[in-house]
C-alpha cells in the first residue's frame, strides 16, 4: 500500500516540476539523456520524463476505470445470478469472454472513431466476465453453507443475504482478482493505443510512446524502453499484490 500512495503523489505532484510533456524543442531532437533531460527527448524535442509521468497518469488512470467499472458489474451480476441459481449469467460470461479485446477496439474504434471511448468499451466489454464467472462460483459455494440456511431461517430475503451475508465473505478473492487483472488491463490499454486506436497525438500515453519510438529504435532506444519498462514495473507489481493478497 505504501509504494501505492508513493507511486500515485509522484504522478500528481511530478507534473509541477517537470516541463510542459507536448512543448517541442527542434533544437534538442532525439537528445540523451542528461540533466535538463533525465531520460532524454524524443524525435519532436519533448521531455521524456515528462511526458512518461504525463502518460503514466492517463495510463492508469484509464485502466483503473477499465478495471472497476467492469469488476462492479461483473460481480453484482454474478452474485446475484450465483444465489439466485440464474446460470446463464455464467454462460453469457464465457460467450463475452471469447471475444478478442482488440477485435473489440477496432469495433469501437469504427462506429466512435478512434480515442479514449473505443479503448474504454474494448476493456469494459470484456473486462467484466472472469470477475462475474469469479463471483458466481464463489456464491453458489457459499449459498449451500449452513450460516445462509440460518439467515434464511430468520427470514432474510435474498438480496439481503446476498449482500450483508454473502458479499463479504468472498470479498477477498475478488479483490485480489482485481490486482491480477490489472496488470492484464493495462496490457490491454497499452497495447489498443500501440495499435493507434487509443490516445491520439500530441497527448502522450505509454503504449503510444512505444508506438511513436518504434523508428527511432537503434539510434535513440531511450524512446521505446523508458514507456515498455514503465508498463513490465506497473504490471508486475500489481501481478505481485493480487498474489499476495490471494494467499
Amino acid at each position: 500500500m505504501r509504494w501505492l500512495l508513493a507511486a500515485g503523489a509522484v504522478f500528481l505532484l511530478a507534473p509541477l516540476a517537470l516541463p510542459d510533456p507536448v512543448a517541442t524543442d527542434f533544437t534538442a531532437i532525439l537528445a540523451g539523456p542528461s540533466w535538463a533531460h533525465p531520460l532524454g527527448t524524443d524525435q519532436l524535442g519533448r521531455d521524456v520524463l515528462s511526458r512518461l509521468v504525463s502518460g503514466g497518469r492517463l495510463t492508469l488512470g484509464l485502466t483503473a476505470a477499465g478495471v472497476l467499472f467492469p469488476a462492479v458489474a461483473g460481480t453484482l451480476a454474478g452474485l446475484v445470478a450465483g444465489y439466485l441459481g440464474r446460470g446463464g449469467v455464467a454462460r453469457l460470461a464465457d460467450l463475452c469472454a471469447s471475444l478478442p479485446t482488440v477485435l473489440i477496439g477496432l469495433l469501437a474504434a469504427v462506429v466512435l472513431g478512434p480515442g479514449l471511448p473505443s479503448v474504454l468499451v474494448a476493456v469494459c466489454a470484456v473486462g467484466w466476465t472472469p470477475f462475474a464467472r469469479q463471483a458466481y462460483q464463489l456464491t453458489v459455494r457459499e449459498a449451500g453453507l449452513n450460516y445462509v440456511d440460518a439467515a434464511r431461517a430468520l427470514g432474510a430475503g435474498p438480496l439481503r443475504i446476498a449482500g450483508r451475508h454473502i458479499a463479504p465473505n468472498i470479498r477477498s478473492p475478488l479483490v485480489a482478482h482485481l490486482c491480477l487483472r490489472f496488470a492484464g488491463t493495462l496490457l490491454s490499454v497499452s497495447g489498443l493505443s500501440f495499435l493507434g486506436l487509443g490516445v491520439q497525438p500530441p497527448t502522450p500515453e505509454w503504449g503510444a510512446m512505444v508506438s511513436d519510438g518504434r523508428a527511432h529504435l537503434f539510434g535513440a532506444p531511450h524512446l521505446v524502453l523508458a514507456p515498455a519498462i514503465a508498463v513490465v514495473l506497473t504490471a508486475s507489481l500489481a501481478t505481485a499484490a493480487g498474489r499476495r493478497l490471494g494467499r
